[in-house]
């Protein structure tokens, strides 16, 4: 879930949506690397990220746990996000000639810097963040084609129906007393949308990852309101 941010301070004051030209192209980033530093537990990962990490590195969420990623609590949600490490707190994904080495199933937060999400009733707009980038000279690129998402339309619906959700989960947590059952509600929506892994895309059995999120989520509503 993304916070709450004072759009004046940081954007350009303008709206984005994905068919839209914005100024964020930066020539592949010709050997910056500023944004993979120095960020903290600031880049989320949301269920699809995980997923693509364990589909790109065929690998398990047990074993990026070990030196990939990490869980931090955010806005009383616990969430994993990318681990920085070393002298310049580089990201764990970052390889010996700094560069990324996910570049093709980078998480979400990535693909959109310098963009940002700001959220309206049920949906979301793009914006561009002015301070962010350190690259001196960009250049416009439709944000379809900079963020690199397949099925964008299907990836957005899901990024909305996360984020709300998330926001109702949060509710729930701040009127909750019960520190167990704050606990457990956690402990619960890790399991069953992170560490519970998503069948390969082309299990027969499977179906796609939006398929399956969405029956986890309507469990996950049940649940969590009982």
């Amino acid at each position: 879930m993304e916070r709450e941010i004072d759009l004046k301070e940081i954007s350009d004051g303008r709206l984005y949506t994905a068919n839209d030209m914005v100024k964020a192209g930066c020539n592949e980033c010709a050997g910056c690397f500023s944004c993979c530093q120095g960020m903290g537990n600031s880049i989320v990962l949301d269920p699809y990220d995980i997923c693509a990490l364990e589909e790109g590195l065929k690998t398990t969420f047990e074993k990026l746990m070990e030196d990939k990623i990490e869980l931090n609590v955010v806005d009383g949600i616990i969430q994993p996000n990318l681990k920085m490490q070393g002298e310049k707190e580089c990201c764990a994904f970052l390889n010996g000639e700094e560069r990324c080495s996910i570049h093709g199933f980078r998480p979400g937060f990535c693909r959109m810097f310098p963009l940002g999400r700001v959220y309206e009733e049920d949906s979301f707009r793009y914006f561009l963040q002015i301070h962010e980038c350190v690259y001196p000279v960009k250049t416009k690129v439709k944000i379809k084609k900079w963020l690199e998402i397949p099925e964008l339309a299907k990836y957005e619906a899901y990024i909305r129906a996360w984020h709300f959700f998330l926001k109702d989960v949060q509710k729930i947590v701040r009127e909750t007393q019960n520190d167990a059952v704050i606990k457990s509600i956690n402990l619960y929506l890790l399991k069953l949308f992170y560490i519970k892994p998503y069948e390969d895309f082309t299990d027969e059995k499977g179906g796609d990852f939006y398929q399956q999120f969405y029956e986890r989520l309507e469990e996950a509503k049940k649940a969590v309101k009982s």
